[in-house]
């Protein structure tokens, strides 16, 4: 399939995801300015935080919780599931519930368990059980509207993250950081295109390595969540199968399975995240890993992250895993959009 045809597009998008990929930094900004003048809770001390959310809420926090690392005096964790971890109990356990729709079962079940113990607690949603169930507790929300998939609302749900972590004291303010971020996105998305043909654009090309592969993104520090991220958009959009693996973990094991079995590597491709600002041993092994991968006879791709900032190489690297996914949707034939499996499956579940 021609992606440098421009007929193509419409029909196979007309929910138009392309213009949710093309607005995501200013949907970055936006939410971060959204976030300075909503209400906050108001706690005497937090020391330790839990951000409860699924999908592309979850993947908001994992970004967040990967760039405040090095910057964050409390420990952060992101819950996946519906029971808060023990220790998250009392008021200086902050809880923050994220779901795009407010109805989120799961993160309505860690809302409800905070509340029996008197965590302390705020609200992310659009609207929904989440919202309803604020309001009714007096709960302090930060609502946002954003009518596409959750997966599309990545800047709302980690750019109201850092706004909040900023105001509550937990970070420093990291607007300058951002604005260098917001800024080498807008330069970067200008190679990535439609009109921008494939013989210039990296993201139409390595779309065009994932066809009819298997395909896994590995990835470290501020861009390990990045290659989760990749996974999920290579599935969502484009139907196709992903994985992701974090190094140097994956050097502990995944490395061992390059043999069983037997002749399925051929169809598979490792790609491997990169960034100016890891410690130089996951650089290293980076390089080594990629390296062990195409001995083995599994091809392999490697992308560096743009910008200066530890920010701008977490968002321009996740924003061409947008574009190259949505790509990859298009030269399936596939629109990117609908998820009917993911639908049937909540609809099955809703009905049990």
């Amino acid at each position: 399939m021609n992606l440098d045809d421009p007929t193509l597009y419409p029909p196979l998008d007309p929910q138009n995801m392309l213009a949710e990929i093309n607005g995501l930094p200013d949907q970055l900004a936006n939410a971060w300015e959204l976030g300075q003048t909503q209400p906050l809770p108001t706690p005497e001390k937090i020391s330790r935080v839990v951000i409860a959310g699924m999908g592309g809420s979850a993947i908001g926090a994992d970004l967040l919780t990967a760039y405040i690392e090095p910057l964050c005096p409390v420990p952060v964790i992101v819950q996946r599931d519906y029971n808060l971890p023990a220790w998250a109990t009392g008021p200086d356990t902050l809880v923050i519930a994220s779901s795009h729709s407010g109805n989120t079962e799961e993160t309505l079940s860690a809302f409800d368990q905070a509340l029996e113990r008197n965590c302390t607690i705020l609200a992310v949603a659009t609207g929904g059980k989440l919202a309803k169930r604020a309001a009714e507790t007096n709960t302090p929300m930060f609502t946002f509207s954003h009518k596409g998939q959750p997966r599309a609302a990545v800047g709302y749900s980690f750019g109201l993250l850092l706004a909040a972590f900023a105001r509550l004291g937990l970070i420093p303010d990291p607007r300058a950081e951002l604005e260098d971020a917001l800024a080498t996105m807008r330069a970067a998305q200008s190679q990535w295109q439609i009109a921008v043909p494939a013989i210039q654009n990296v993201a139409k090309r390595q779309a065009g390595q994932l066809m009819g592969r298997w395909v896994s993104v590995f990835g470290s520090e501020i861009l390990a969540p990045v290659a989760r991220r990749w996974k999920g958009q290579v599935s969502e959009l484009a139907k196709a199968w992903a994985q992701f693996e974090f190094l140097p973990e994956a050097d502990h094991n995944s490395l061992a399975g390059l043999v069983q079995p037997d002749g399925m590597f051929g169809n598979m491709i490792a790609m491997f995240l990169v960034a100016p600002s890891y410690h130089p041993r996951n650089a290293l092994r980076a390089e080594l890993t990629k390296k062990a991968f195409m001995l083995e006879g599994v091809s392999t791709d490697l992308f560096v992250a743009q910008g200066n900032s530890r920010l701008a190489q977490q968002w321009t690297t996740l924003l061409f895993g947008d574009y190259m996914a949505y790509y990859l949707a298009i030269a399936y034939g596939i629109d990117p959009t609908p998820i009917p499996a993911l639908e049937a499956f909540k609809a099955e579940m809703a009905g049990a």
